[in-house]
C-alpha cells in the first residue's frame, strides 16, 4: 500500500510540475525533487527514469547530489518571478495586501534560492 500511495505522489508531483513549467508563480523543482523521493521507495524505473531525463533530470541530480542550484536556473527562476510581478502589480483588480504579500514570499524564495551554492 505505501508503494502504491509513493508512486500516485510522485505522478501527482510530476504533474504539477510539468504545469509549473508553464505557470510562472509554481515552481518545478521542489515538485521535481518530491516526485524523485516518491518514485526512489516506489518504483526504480521511474525513478530512474526522472534521473536521467533530458531536462527535469539535470536540477534533480544537482539537487540529489550536491545541494546545489546552478546559475542558469536561479537566473531563469528571478526573470519567472519578474515576469508575475509586472502582471500583478500592473493588475489593479489585485489588492494591495495581495500584492505585498506577492512580494514577501517572491523575495524569501529568492532569497533561498540565491544563497544556494551554484557550484558543487
Amino acid at each position: 500500500l505505501k508503494r502504491r500511495v509513493l508512486f500516485t505522489l510522485g505522478w501527482l508531483f510530476m504533474a504539477i510540475a510539468i504545469i509549473a513549467v508553464a505557470v510562472p508563480l509554481l515552481p518545478s523543482t521542489p515538485f521535481l525533487i518530491l516526485a524523485a523521493a516518491c518514485f526512489s521507495k516506489s518504483s526504480e524505473r521511474f525513478h530512474s527514469w526522472l534521473m536521467n531525463h533530458k531536462y527535469f533530470g539535470p536540477p534533480i541530480k544537482d539537487w540529489e547530489t550536491n545541494k546545489i542550484i546552478r546559475t542558469q536556473y536561479k537566473v531563469l527562476a528571478t526573470l519567472m518571478v519578474a515576469s508575475s510581478g509586472a502582471f500583478i502589480y500592473l493588475r489593479e483588480s489585485i489588492p494591495l495586501f495581495g500584492k505585498l504579500g506577492f512580494t514577501a514570499c517572491v523575495t524569501l524564495m529568492l532569497i533561498y534560492v540565491w544563497t544556494r551554492k551554484s557550484q558543487p
